[in-house]
């Protein structure tokens, strides 16, 4: 059997499989289905710092090759997570990783500051895809210097390892990178959801309740894997690669194009053991071509 582990940052992973925030809820609900100890870690869905109600329905919508969403990042707030969550998943045996969101620098670092006091969470993830409320519902992560923000805000109050999930819908996803790079951020994570949108054309309206959401799934792993490489070349720290994963073949892909991790996400919702297949289907891919660890395959594209 070959060697799983990898690390990001100070994070040890038993494997390089994790859960995408939003997809996998806050693991509980998987534990029927699979060892949740058995995972390299498992991103919880995303934390504000005030509760928040989300988008009116319809907030998904199938596509060919994935789904669409804009659930709106509903949740009861870090207050409740800490309170409530946290004792109920503090002893899986696992990395477990708050998503955490905001509208302000300011909210993210609250937000952060709360969870940095929690003990077994060794690591959050910063969703910089979410409204910039200052700049008139812009994104943070769009441009370099939103980006820059929030981490750099974040950085002064966290001191454990910090990962940047980062937003597809930008002209070079390399800058912004860079950017979370020298604000202090110990990985990074991509791609995030690519913007799209669904038609009725029976009612002539969006499928949608807000119009537009967040297209992820099969449809966008070529996006996801073209970005993952890139970005692999060109910042130091590690990043984990996400984007429609739904075989051990796919990780491997990431894996090869520079990630050190993967997350999966949608897949979760078709088949909820997806992830320990995955990992399985890694170890079986390198035992068959003669490889030790997982280590020896990423970056080697």
């Amino acid at each position: 059997m070959a060697d799983l582990s990898v690390k990001i940052g100070a994070l040890e992973c038993k494997n390089p499989v994790m859960t995408a925030s939003g997809t996998f809820g806050y693991g509980l609900e998987f534990a029927d289905f699979i060892p949740l100890d058995g995972l390299g870690g498992i991103i919880v869905k995303g934390t504000t710092l005030e509760p928040r109600e989300g988008n009116d329905y319809p907030r998904m919508a199938e596509t060919a090759s994935g789904m669409l969403n804009c659930v709106g990042l509903q949740n009861k707030g870090v207050e409740y997570f800490c309170e409530h969550i946290y004792p109920r998943i503090c002893d899986i045996d696992t990395n477990m990783i708050v998503n955490v969101s905001g509208s302000s620098p300011e909210t993210y670092a609250r937000c952060a500051e709360r969870i940095d006091a929690l003990d077994r969470i060794p690591a959050i993830e910063l969703n910089i895809s979410c409204p910039n409320v200052r700049n008139g519902g812009m994104a943070f992560g769009v441009t370099c210097e939103g980006a820059a923000s929030v981490v750099s805000a974040v950085r002064k109050v966290y001191h454990k390892t910090l990962i940047v999930k980062l937003s597809p819908n930008v002209t070079d996803i390399t800058e912004i990178a860079r950017a979370v790079e020298a604000e202090g951020a110990d990985a990074v994570s991509l791609i995030n959801t690519l913007m799209g949108m669904a038609i009725d054309v029976e009612r002539r309206r969006p499928v949608l309740s807000i119009g537009t959401g967040g297209l992820s799934g099969p449809a966008v792993k070529p996006v996801a894997l073209r970005m993952v490489w890139q970005t692999a070349k060109a910042v130091k720290i590690p990043v984990i690669g996400l984007g429609g994963i739904t075989t051990a073949t796919d990780a491997i892909e990431f894996l090869m194009a520079g990630a050190t991790a993967i997350q999966i996400g949608t897949a979760n919702f078709l088949d909820p053991a997806v992830t320990i297949k995955v990992r399985d289907g890694i170890n079986t891919w390198l035992d068959s071509h003669g490889c030790k660890s997982a280590r020896e395959i990423i970056g080697c594209l």
